[in-house]
């Protein structure tokens, strides 16, 4: 049961990050096949590289369990903030500091 809310929101995360199960595992510095294997129920990770997925999605643990819309558009924003220039990326900190 907790496996699969796991593997699902795995999935949900990567899904809305647009990145591949092969990418995700080589940026966890992982086998090409670690994130597929782990979506497809054949493994679960260790505590060690559970942090380390959290740490790539920019989440804390408790936040990787709340599946809910915000936390989502936040993290795609979060995203998209990350490849601005750093001009761009002054104003809109702007905008948001002034509402």
């Amino acid at each position: 049961m907790y496996e699969e809310q796991f593997r699902n929101r795995l999935i949900e995360l990567r899904m809305d990050a647009g990145i591949s199960a092969r990418d995700m595992s080589l940026s966890l510095g992982q086998s090409e096949t670690y994130i597929n294997r782990i979506e497809n129920g054949k493994m679960m990770p260790s505590m060690s590289v559970f942090f380390y997925i959290c740490d790539f999605f920019h989440l804390t643990p408790a936040e990787f369990f709340q599946s809910d819309s915000l936390s989502a558009d936040i993290f795609r924003a979060n995203q998209k903030l990350a490849r601005l220039p750093k001009e761009k990326l002054s104003h809109i900190i702007s905008v948001i500091m002034d509402l």
